[in-house]
């Protein structure tokens, strides 16, 4: 994935945090305490918490008519032969070095790409049935398609997807691994390599489930759509990016009645009795600008008193001392999670509860709350607003000569709430002064905005990177919200794995951007979770020693099965 996996934690690990900081909030002191201890997994459709937060939850939702299936397949799943088996297919998917690298040629063209031709290779021998039985359709070669027609045309159909390209690993860390990067290796508790937990886990599980519920003779009612990218660790545009058009041209806009991703998991707190589970409803936006300085080269013998890299020096420092302001939005999915964590948190101290349920109505209080999580954790400053980062810099080519341009790249995570619009206008608010102090024109996305002499200051798109934020899922309990929540309830609630008195599920924004980013004309209802816990990965993502539990692979598989039997009962 192209994002930091990491603050999906937020959630539980922010519980943590206050739970050993109970001092952050003695400021916001109140009389009334509210009993959170909430009974989950009710009859009927939601619950509100005894606080009054509005963090409604939906009851743990089991198939009916497909009951005896339900249990059955989870029958199947809990023997050791088919846990084998399936750690076996882990393995070998991982054992094809599926990288995908920034600036790859066009398929055809850049060899690189024909190490997917291995991984086709590979999954039309394990999943002969699904590859016989469903119409596969190969999207610019690598991107893959699943279609199976359901019995009712009536009925939108689901969308599941994951990707098929990993990071690549560095060269120089291979000797740091404890097994080999591609060996695909299980030691009885995890399985090790590149990919397993980014994302061959989810692409694995979800074929899995499709063979078995053939396997059965399952005939879905409503139709199902598999679909696998293959370079979202890069541009994305290669293989979803494809994807996207060919869905859109055969089933149309708004065609589908769900999207379920990779994305946020769930946390364990209080030892393990409660369980935040928080599936991403919102991506932040995206946009790399390059900021670029020109100026009349000669020889370093006879300088001016500020070169261009002087020059851009100065421009870094202003963007870097002119941060985005953080907001709070009440309609912001950042504000949700933070009213499902008062509401049924454990440990939180009393001020914050009550601080979260003035904030529902007082701005004052609202920004008190703003401020006073930001000094908790930082994160919440990335959560709150647009953040920037200069993280890459040219300039100069030998050392007796002026240099005649110097540039940087800023990276940018635009908020829920933002738009690329606002960040361009406030990098040129922020780079005017310096263009003015420096007798620089400043061309800022092509428009002139200050007239100099001694050179200019350009501002302008790197990398055609330009992503809005992406719309945000609705969460209400009679839609589609409702039948993810309760499916993670009811695969939690019944976890041998993952004990627990209580489950919470809190919507979530996500940090980055995975593959959704080009599906959003098929969806209103995409959601970014795939369901393992924060320690069902041993070493995180990206990284030396990515592993996944075994375990929890097995535990996936039961959470798609179970959302698509009741997604076939659904009539939404």
């Amino acid at each position: 994935m192209t994002w930091l996996f990491g603050p999906f934690l937020l959630a539980g690990g922010l519980i943590s945090v206050l739970a050993l900081k109970p001092d952050s909030f003695t400021a916001f002191n109140t009389q009334t305490s509210f009993n959170v201890n909430v009974p989950l997994g009710l009859s009927g459709l939601s619950t509100q918490g005894a606080g009054g937060f509005d963090c409604p939850q939906s009851s743990a939702i089991h198939p009916t008519l497909h009951r005896e299936l339900n249990e059955k397949l989870n029958g199947i799943y809990g023997t050791e032969g088919f846990k084998s088996k399936t750690y076996e297919t882990l393995g070998g998917a991982i054992r094809v070095p599926t990288e995908s690298y920034d600036g790859m040629g066009p398929v055809g063209k850049d060899a690189r790409w024909k190490v997917f031709s291995g991984l086709h290779t590979f999954l039309e021998d394990r999943f002969k049935r699904l590859y016989s039985d469903l119409v596969v359709t190969k999207v610019n070669t690598y991107g893959l398609v699943f279609h199976w027609q359901g019995s009712d045309d009536s009925l939108l159909p689901i969308l599941l997807t994951a990707h098929q390209d990993v990071v690549p690993v560095e060269p120089i860390t291979w000797n740091e691994w404890t097994h080999p990067p591609y060996s695909g290796h299980f030691d009885g508790t995890w399985i090790w390599g590149r990919g397993s937990c980014d994302d061959k886990s989810s692409l694995i599980a979800i074929l899995v489930v499709i063979e078995e519920l053939l396997n059965q003779g399952f005939t879905p009612k409503r139709t199902i759509v598999v679909a696998f990218g293959f370079d979202e660790e890069s541009a994305g545009t290669a293989g979803a990016g494809q994807i996207a058009k060919y869905l859109e041209t055969r089933y149309g806009r708004d065609s589908f009645a769900t999207l379920l991703d990779e994305g946020s998991g769930f946390q364990k707190v209080a030892g393990g009795d409660v369980i935040f589970a928080v599936p991403s409803t919102s991506e932040k936006g995206y946009t790399d600008i390059l900021v670029e300085v020109s100026t009349q080269g000669g020889h370093s013998s006879v300088p001016p008193k500020h070169t261009s890299i002087g020059i851009l020096s100065s421009a870094i420092v202003a963007i870097e001392s002119s941060e985005h302001t953080p907001q709070l939005l009440r309609n912001g999915t950042p504000f949700a999670t933070y009213q499902c964590i008062a509401e049924y948190g454990p440990d939180i101290p009393d001020s914050l509860r009550k601080l979260v349920k003035r904030a529902a109505e007082d701005d004052d209080a609202l920004d008190q709350l703003k401020w006073a999580l930001i000094d908790v954790d930082p994160i919440n400053s990335a959560m709150f607003g647009t953040t920037q980062a200069v993280d890459l810099i040219r300039g100069g080519v030998k050392v007796n000569a002026l240099p005649e341009s110097a540039s940087a790249v800023v990276n940018h995570r635009i908020a829920e709430h933002s738009s690329v619009v606002e960040v361009r206008k406030h990098l040129t608010q922020v780079l005017r002064p310096v263009a003015e102090a420096f007798d620089l024109t400043l061309d800022s996305f092509g428009v002139n905005v200050t007239e100099g002499s001694r050179g200019r200051l350009t501002i302008g798109t790197a990398f055609g990177a330009v992503l809005e934020p992406s719309p945000v899922t609705p969460t209400g309990l009679s839609g589609p919200y409702a039948i993810l929540s309760g499916t993670i309830k009811a695969t939690l609630e019944g976890s041998e794995v993952h004990p627990s008195k209580s489950v919470v599920v809190s919507p979530m924004l996500a940090m980055g951007n995975t593959d959704t980013r080009f599906y959003w004309n098929l969806t209103k209802h995409i959601f970014r979770y795939a369901h393992f816990a924060d320690d069902d990965a041993y070493n995180g993502y990206h990284t030396v020693n990515e592993a996944i539990r075994a375990e929890a692979l097995i535990e996936e598989i039961q959470f798609l099965t179970t959302f698509v039997l009741n997604w076939d009962e659904a009539t939404i």
